[in-house]
Order: structure tokens, then C-alpha cells, then sequence
């Protein structure tokens, strides 16, 4: 077998006029496993709370309240939250925020945050709106070879982590939203935290042609909210929209790439076996539906329904300038299904 070893060489003497030359070794490690990286960045983060912190903090993976969850400002939330965090705390806590999201997925959640200072400006109230209000919960003890769970969640974020023996990681529910959805005013004016999320969505509809159209618009009004809210266990919906085995293949393609706009928030290797199962269910398995104008301003929704788990996305609210997203599995959220296995 070939030796995948990257060889180098430094030249370490001359003899005769002849170079010697002796190869360095370099193993390419491979890299931390997003459950490694939690078990240790979580464990840094709760031995830095003191007492009342981790009363606030840290539960059993048993605890009721793990499968509740908000996406609305709410400040009695389970957690530490980064307002009762000194500088080094919430260090640490970014760093565990981290190993749960890609580059651009923590980009997105810390601009999501944001925003709150942009509400804070437009409705006088920083007390309300504070982009330090967003709590940290551990559940159960971090361990290399343990099961245990963690959640970051404020105002349109929600992100819930399970880690089963400690290499199997679910990391949903996912929710984010934006409010604006385009900032119109102010330092950061043009912003769109979610618009590639609103603009591949629209753009999938717009390349379906009459037939297949009026097969995916299921509604002629755009739900308030997304369907499925904040439920602690969501059920398949009826199929509404048009099944994606009508679709053409360049249609199927931006279907893909939607869903990989969904995925594109998670660390690499969970991103990859998120859509390795949407792909082993089928993409023929799955729907496509939207609600509501087709047109940029116009309140819409959508959604992406398969036979395990449902993508909704809804903006509807403040003059369609206000978006919700999120990703749920049926079976699969806060670890269900794994862990009913293991135990």
C-alpha cells in the first residue's frame, strides 16, 4: 500500500561533495470530530460558572424542559446568558458556539444577534432587545465517551445539540431568523442575514414552469408563522406543492442547493451526513411547496417536506420584512431516535 505520508526533505550534511538529504515525516492529522471538539470547549465553558452560574446553567439530559424551546425574545430562558458572563466566560462560550457551526453558520448566528441592537434603536427599548440575551444550557456532564446535550438560544436563534457516546451529534432543531430581514436604516443598512435562505427559495419557484407552478403554489396567502412553531416533537404535514420526482434535473439541483443553504450553517462533517440522508431517502421522496406572492416583498413561505424531516421558512411579518427558518426531523430532534437506541 502506498505510504499517503507527505514527504519532505533537509539537507543535513555534504560528504565528499555528495548532499545527504534525510526525509521529515508529516502526519496529516485528521481532524477533531465535532463531538470531541463540544466534550472539551463545553468543559472549559461550565468549569469557569461559579455555583449560581451552573445553577442556572446546567441540568440532567433527562430534564423536561430540554425539548422546550423559543424562538421569540423571552428573558426568563434556561441558561447562563452572556449579560452574566465576565469577558473570559463569554470567550468560552463563543468557542462552544463554534464547535457547533460552520464558519458561516457562527457569522450568521452572531449577525442574527445583531440585529437585536437595530430593534433596540428602532423601538427605544434595550432592555427588550439585547443582543446580550442569549443563554447557554449544558445538559448532562460533557464526556469523551457520554451522552449529553447543549443549546444556544435567544431571540431567532435556537440551536440544540445531542452527543450520543460521544461521537453521534444531532444538531437540531436548527431556527434562525432575521428581523429585518433587510435592515433599512442605520450602520447596517442593506443587510440580509437570510437572504440567500429568501432568494434560493424564490428562485426554485421561478424556474418551475406553468404546470409545475401550480402544483407548488399550495396556498394563495402565506402562513403567519411557520406551521410546525415550537413544538417539542413534530409529525409529517400533509404533502402540499409539487412532488420533486415532477421536477426536471436542473430543478432537482437548486432543490439541492437550497437544502445546502439549510446545511451550510452546520460544521462540515454534519452538513455532509445531513444531506448523505436526504439523499439515501430520495430526492423523489420529497415536496416542494410555497405560499403566498411569488414576488420580493410579498409575504410568502415555503417549505421542504421528505419522509424523515421538513424545512419551513416564512416572511410574513412587519410588511414581509420579518423571516423564520428552521429544520426538523421527526424522529430526530434533540437526539431521539439515537438515543432511544443507545439506551
Amino acid at each position: 500500500m502506498r505510504d499517503r505520508r507527505r514527504m519532505r526533505t533537509k539537507f543535513v550534511a555534504t560528504v565528499g561533495g555528495i548532499l545527504l538529504v534525510a526525509p521529515i515525516v508529516a502526519l496529516a492529522l485528521a481532524p477533531a470530530s465535532p463531538g470531541s471538539l463540544m466534550v472539551d470547549a463545553a468543559a472549559k465553558l461550565t468549569a469557569s460558572w461559579n455555583d449560581g452560574q451552573k445553577k442556572l446553567g446546567v441540568f440532567t439530559l433527562e430534564e423536561a424542559h430540554r425539548s422546550e424551546w423559543y424562538f421569540i425574545p423571552k428573558p426568563d430562558r434556561h441558561g447562563v446568558p452572556l449579560k452574566k458572563m465576565d469577558a473570559k466566560q463569554r470567550e468560552l462560550a463563543h468557542a462552544l458556539l463554534k464547535t457547533g457551526l460552520s464558519a458561516a453558520g457562527y457569522t450568521k448566528t452572531t449577525q442574527i444577534m445583531e440585529l437585536e441592537n437595530v430593534l433596540a434603536e428602532k423601538e427605544k427599548d434595550p432592555v427588550k432587545r439585547d443582543p446580550e440575551m442569549y443563554f447557554f444550557s449544558i445538559y448532562g456532564t460533557p464526556a469523551a465517551k457520554g451522552s449529553w446535550g447543549w443549546r444556544v438560544e435567544g431571540h431567532h436563534v435556537s440551536l440544540n445539540f445531542t452527543i450520543v457516546k460521544g461521537t453521534m451529534v444531532v444538531n437540531l432543531p436548527q431556527f434562525f431568523g432575521a428581523n429585518p430581514g433587510e435592515v433599512g436604516e442605520g450602520p447596517l443598512k442593506g443587510r440580509r442575514v437570510l437572504k440567500a435562505e429568501e432568494d434560493l427559495g424564490r428562485q426554485l419557484l421561478q424556474a418551475l414552469d406553468d404546470k409545475q407552478k401550480a402544483k407548488a403554489l399550495f396556498a394563495k396567502e402565506a402562513f403567519k408563522d411557520i406551521v410546525t412553531m415550537n413544538q417539542p416533537k413534530v409529525d409529517p404535514l400533509k404533502p402540499e406543492g409539487v412532488p420533486v420526482k415532477d421536477l426536471k434535473p436542473a430543478q432537482v439541483a437548486m432543490l439541492k442547493a437550497l437544502l445546502e443553504q439549510y446545511t451550510s450553517s452546520m460544521p462540515a462533517a454534519l452538513a455532509a451526513e445531513r444531506m448523505d440522508k436526504v439523499k439515501k431517502q430520495g430526492y423523489d421522496n420529497l415536496w416542494f411547496g410555497w405560499a403566498g406572492g411569488s414576488n420580493r416583498g410579498d409575504p410568502h413561505y415555503y417549505r421542504v417536506q421528505g419522509p424523515t424531516f421538513i424545512v419551513e421558512y416564512d416572511n410574513t411579518q412587519n410588511s414581509a420584512n420579518h423571516i423564520h427558518t428552521v429544520w426538523r426531523d421527526y424522529d430526530g430532534d434533540f437526539g431521539r431516535d439515537l438515543l432511544r437506541e443507545h439506551l
